[in-house]
C-alpha cells in the first residue's frame, strides 16, 4: 500500500530525499536537494543505509561492535552532509539511519513520510556505471511512489544552481 503523499496540504510542506552515501558523487544530489527545498520552502531528508554483512549468531559480540562502528561512521557521513545542507540552504536537514536493502529501506522511508515529495540521487560519471543504488532501483523505478531525480556527478555547483 502506497501512502498518499501530503506535501503541499495546509500543515505539510514537501521534502527532498537524499541518499547519503560513500559515492563520490553524494554531494552532487545534496547540494541539488539544498537548493530543491530552499526554492520550494521545503526541507530535506538524509538517508544513509547501512549494509552489514551475513552476521553469526555466534559471534554477536563482534556483529554488536561492527554494528556501532557502521553506524559511527554514517553519523559521522550525515554530520557532513547536514553541515553542507546548511551552508547551502540555512536548514536543518531530517536525519534517517537504516540497516538492510537499500531499495526496501528508501521505500519504507518514502512510506512512512508522507511529505517527501522527491527522491534525488545523483549518477557517476565513471565508466564503471551510475552507481550501486541506480542500477538497484532500474528494476522498481516503474513502480517507484514518487518522482525520481538523477543529478549527473559531473555538475559543477553553478550548473546545479541554474537547474535548481
Amino acid at each position: 500500500m502506497t501512502t498518499q503523499r501530503r506535501s503541499y496540504e495546509t500543515g505539510h510542506k514537501p521534502k527532498c530525499l537524499v541518499i547519503v552515501d560513500d559515492t563520490a558523487e553524494w554531494d552532487r544530489a545534496v547540494y541539488y536537494a539544498s537548493r530543491w527545498a530552499m526554492r520550494a520552502g521545503g526541507g530535506v531528508v538524509m538517508l544513509r543505509i547501512v549494509e552489514l554483512e551475513d552476521q553469526n549468531q555466534q559471534w554477536l559480540g563482534v556483529a554488536d561492535i561492527m554494528r556501532a562502528e557502521a553506524h559511527e561512521t554514517a553519523n559521522e557521513a550525515l554530520d557532513r552532509a547536514a553541515g553542507r545542507v546548511n551552508g547551502i540552504a540555512a536548514i536543518t536537514p531530517e536525519r534517517v539511519i537504516r540497516e538492510g536493502d537499500a531499495i526496501e529501506q528508501i521505500l519504507d522511508v518514502i512510506e512512512q513520510d508522507p511529505d517527501i515529495a522527491v527522491l534525488v540521487l545523483a549518477a557517476s560519471p565513471g565508466a564503471e556505471g551510475p552507481g550501486p543504488i541506480i542500477t538497484a532501483m532500474v528494476q522498481a523505478v516503474g513502480s517507484f511512489p514518487i518522482p525520481i531525480t538523477l543529478i549527473s556527478g559531473d555538475l559543477s555547483d553553478a550548473a546545479i544552481e541554474a537547474l535548481s
